[in-house]
């Protein structure tokens, strides 16, 4: 039997954490941030994000203790991310900075 980590409907916070912190990567790589031009190829790291906080956030508890703090945190880091990697979408469309 696979670990936890490749079954996809097993609980893994490190799963979730990887996947988001990981589409934070290859957005920032495929952006190409200082010279940013329109491309839809981020809506892709944009959606394993999305689906990465999803999986964190199926590992909360309904009891309050360190561990749900914990699972808290991952997921403030991932709307973190999630605002980053949407605002790399969206910014070379607009001219509202500029």
């Amino acid at each position: 039997m696979p670990p936890a980590f490749f079954n996809l409907r097993a609980r893994s916070l490190l799963r979730g954490t990887i996947l988001v912190l990981g589409s934070l990567v290859l957005a920032l790589v495929l952006s190409d941030f200082p010279n940013a031009k329109p491309s839809l190829r981020l809506i892709l790291p944009a959606f394993f994000a999305l689906y990465g906080t999803y999986d964190t956030s199926r590992c909360l508890r309904l009891r309050w203790n360190f561990y749900h703090g914990g699972v808290l945190l991952l997921l403030y880091m991932d709307v973190m991310a999630l605002a980053m990697i949407f605002f790399l979408l969206l910014y070379p469309y607009e001219g509202w900075i500029q």
